[in-house]
């Protein structure tokens, strides 16, 4: 794989990205239960933000949430389907050795995706395809045309072999590797559906595997769907004269690093309002005050905050209120809050 010069902001960001994988092994010996949290909440937010992306919703969360738990038997719609199958793909390469990384370990993946639908997965497309972009009034406009579907599994094998000799060699970042590996896969998509999914499921799979582990506790996903159209511009940016050889993958490969640098970042600044001394009360106040956004729900502290009750959070919202700290706008679970001030703690 060709990387050559990379670019002085991408270099700043890839430390950031090795400063925050070098805290990890800190955090596993110190905070385990907190990892563990963290670990099943990231599994939830990947599965159904990757679904999202695709526009793949289950409207009522607590079935949702059933159906990643392994609870419903009988799956109603094909958005209950495909969200069990993202389940079972990303599941595979969370518990299991998926190892090597292969054409068939895709075919595998893709079959998993599509095994509680009537659909036939776990074959490369048959139809050349395109990726097209669709406006409001209907029309389509061509986003980039995929390799044809005879050559499929050609493109597939060689890109596979060509990673794995980038990666041997060492020459170049892995973190640039793995961003430019999942770039072509998605170029060449290899599936008629599922092509998406499967390159997300993936790349947390080759990040792990290379030491970045963060995607365990921080979903990626979950980032990229919260910038979603950030992240098919940058894919657009980068397919530009693909066939040509003439392709400029730095557009996905700094959308691609940032998501990673934001995740770790993410994942420190809930590892550190976890570690603050005290009582609940006070790692809710020390979050609050000092690393929650400005603008925040119930919800955003939660998450943060594995293990604190909502009735805890109130508490210090209320009194944090009181004290002039923050507003709010909204009742209940959907009310925004806003911080106004740090007063002395």
């Amino acid at each position: 794989m060709t990387i050559g010069h990379v670019p002085a902001d991408i270099v700043t960001r890839l430390s950031a990205v090795d400063i925050g994988r070098g805290s990890e092994a800190l955090y596993r010996d110190q905070m385990p239960g907190l990892l563990h949290l963290l670990s099943d909440r990231a599994r939830v937010a990947s599965i159904t933000a990757s679904s999202a992306i695709e526009g793949i919703v289950v409207a009522d969360p607590s079935r949702a949430e059933r159906i990643l738990q392994g609870r419903v038997r009988r799956l109603r719609s094909r958005s209950e389907q495909e969200l069990a199958g993202y389940r079972d793909a990303q599941d595979y390469l969370f518990q299991r050795d998926w190892h090597p990384l292969s054409p068939g370990l895709l075919l595998h993946l893709h079959r998993l995706l599509f095994q509680h639908t009537a659909s036939a997965g776990g074959r490369f497309k048959s139809e050349d395809n395109l990726v097209v972009d669709r406006s409001a009034d209907g029309s389509t406009t061509v986003r980039f045309r995929p390799v044809p579907a005879k050559e499929t599994e050609f493109y597939v094998a060689e890109l596979i072999d060509r990673y794995a000799a980038a990666v041997s060699a060492g020459q170049h970042h892995p973190v640039l590797l793995i961003g430019s590996f999942v770039l072509d896969l998605l170029v060449v998509h290899p599936f008629e559906d599922g092509n998406g999914r499967v390159a997300r499921a993936l790349t947390n799979a080759l990040l792990i595997e290379r030491g970045y582990t963060v995607s365990r506790y921080v979903s990626l996903e979950e980032l990229m769907a919260s910038s979603e159209d950030a992240y098919y511009q940058a894919l657009l940016d980068s397919t530009h004269g693909w066939h040509d050889d003439k392709a400029d993958s730095w557009p996905w490969l700094r959308y691609f690093v940032g998501v990673l640098a934001d995740a770790y970042n993410v994942f420190s600044t809930r590892a550190a309002a976890n570690r603050s001394a005290g009582s609940k009360q006070d790692r809710v106040r020390d979050y609050l005050l000092n690393h929650a956004a400005d603008e925040f729900r119930i919800a955003d502290v939660r998450t943060a905050l594995p293990g604190v009750s909502d009735q805890t959070i109130r508490l210090v919202l209320d009194k944090l209120r009181a004290d002039g700290a923050v507003t709010s706008q909204g009742l209940g679970r959907t009310a925004t809050w806003r911080r106004t001030s740090r007063p002395p703690r």
